[in-house]
């Protein structure tokens, strides 16, 4: 058995998409940084998504753990021509194609963008190959969109349903591999 901590980055406090807008974490919370990262296991590897929100992060919790590079593959969904803009905004060019996007993931696209579908398949991509490296204990600092990709993995669940759940930030969730199956032992929890 392998498991997976999957933590969400530090806040941005944006009002904006920002999947792959690369926004600074604010990471002022010393104490929930230090609780997060004496939550994790200490022989467990620890690698990033490459933006910097993500990076920072893991730098702060990562302690005396090995850390792999950081990965592009990990990253959250690329709104696309809707980065950096809000909701309302888009909802006043778009408001069809911008409320199929959330409110029915998976095939609809940003304009530029990617899909849910996409995510998951890149996010599922990235995670299969670094599982594959044989570490016992994996923590994972990206995004919420890249979480709950693998929630929806391991739950089987449809994307409409992942997509409602609830991921802060500075939150752990942990999957467990058992051969080529996945089970949850939690989700967002705050340590």
């Amino acid at each position: 058995m392998s498991r997976l901590w999957l933590v969400r980055h530090g806040p941005t406090h944006a009002k904006t998409m920002i999947g792959w807008t690369d926004r600074a974490a604010d990471l002022s919370d010393d104490a929930a940084l230090g609780r997060l990262s004496a939550a994790l296991p200490e022989t467990a590897q620890v690698i990033s998504s490459d933006l910097s929100r993500a990076v920072a992060t893991a730098d702060r919790i990562g302690g005396e753990r090995s850390r792999r590079a950081h990965r592009d593959g990990l990253r959250e969904i690329h709104f696309g021509d809707w980065e950096d803009r809000s909701f309302a905004e888009i909802d006043a060019e778009a408001p069809d194609q911008i409320r199929a996007f959330w409110e029915v993931p998976g095939a609809v696209r940003a304009p530029g963008g990617e899909s849910w579908d996409d995510l998951a398949a890149r996010v599922t991509a990235a995670v299969d190959e670094e599982m594959a490296q044989e570490a016992e204990d994996l923590v994972v600092v990206c995004h919420f969109g890249a979480i709950l990709t693998q929630v929806q993995r391991a739950l089987d669940l449809s994307a409409q349903a992942a997509f409602r759940m609830k991921i802060d930030p500075l939150s752990v969730t942990l999957l467990e591999q058992h051969g080529s199956d996945w089970s949850v032992g939690f989700v967002n929890r705050l340590p």
